[in-house]
């Protein structure tokens, strides 16, 4: 599949939902709230915005991408699957042992899959190793682009900070670090575990060029990554506001989903809410024969 256009990655983003409900449906394990948030930006990217080849995924002008907060790997995997990287019937393998979408992410070369660059999980490494990547295509003289996207609770780990300090000071503006910012983590709301704010004025006082968007809102986001790339002389962070448990009513803005898979019934509603799209889904429950949708 080609870059598709503006008008048609709503309907992509509504099937990468779909996707993940079911993926955490038959494994019964994983999270549910934050890839359904993000499903609005990885539609955008891997389907309009990065400069990518399914067919050679390791080819040396491709764009980079590193996704810090591992545990977010379902909306990956449900996104390399339509993207042409992996069958999409491999989306029933979720978390199953020796199957390679594990819980957290890794390469082709470690049982893992194309497309994944780096094994990641570890929560406040991606933007480090971002930052080196984007140092090393710059000595290169190459002109590839490093995308980093960042959980806004993930910014309470110090390497974070470290990597942001880094990239400011040597200037990194082949850089764009997206954060994830529901206002949403594993325990609670982000501004009672450790505030964050003001989130922005602390980027700039770290050199950066901060830009802000409504990350559910494709075509805004679009317009913030294209307006990122031409800035020149500092890294770039997007802070995409996002509503964690995105299309699904008693997830949406709900920290409690973080980590939790939906139950069969849960399941059935969430499928219910979002609708059916042309791409088709990878698995039929024999109870969806008589969904109305």
């Amino acid at each position: 599949m080609n870059k598709l256009p503006i008008n048609e990655l709503p309907e992509l983003a509504r099937q990468l939902r779909r996707d993940v409900i079911k993926m955490l449906m038959i494994s019964k394990s994983g999270h549910s709230g934050g890839p359904l948030g993000l499903a609005d930006i990885f539609a955008s990217l891997y389907f309009h915005l990065m400069k990518i080849d399914p067919t050679k995924p390791t080819m040396e002008e491709r764009d980079f991408f590193f996704l810090s907060a591992g545990h977010l790997a379902p909306i990956w995997y449900a996104t390399l699957a339509r993207r042409g990287y992996l069958p999409i019937s491999e989306l029933t393998t979720l978390r199953k042992i020796n199957g390679r979408l594990q819980g957290h992410p890794a390469p082709a070369k470690t049982h893992g899959l194309p497309g994944i660059e780096i094994a990641s999980g570890a929560l406040g490494q991606g933007l480090s190793i971002g930052v080196g990547c984007a140092l090393g295509l710059r000595l290169d003289k190459k002109p590839n682009h490093v995308y980093v996207l960042c959980g806004d609770g993930e910014l309470n780990e110090g390497q974070i900070w470290e990597a942001m300090m880094t990239a400011g000071h040597h200037k990194v503006d082949n850089l764009i670090c997206i954060v994830d910012r529901n206002f949403c983590q594993i325990d609670n709301r982000t501004e009672k575990v450790m505030e964050l704010e003001p989130l922005a004025d602390k980027w700039k006082a770290f050199n950066w060029h901060v830009l802000e968007c409504n990350g559910n809102d494709i075509e805004q986001f679009i317009n913030t990554v294209n307006q990122a790339k031409e800035l020149r002389g500092k890294p770039k962070v997007i802070l995409a506001q996002t509503f964690m448990g995105k299309g699904v009513s008693f997830m949406e803005d709900d920290y409690k989903w973080h980590g939790v898979p939906p139950s069969e019934e849960q399941g059935k509603q969430a499928l219910g809410e979002i609708a059916p799209t042309k791409y088709g889904d990878f698995v039929e429950f024999e109870w969806e024969k008589v969904l109305v949708a």
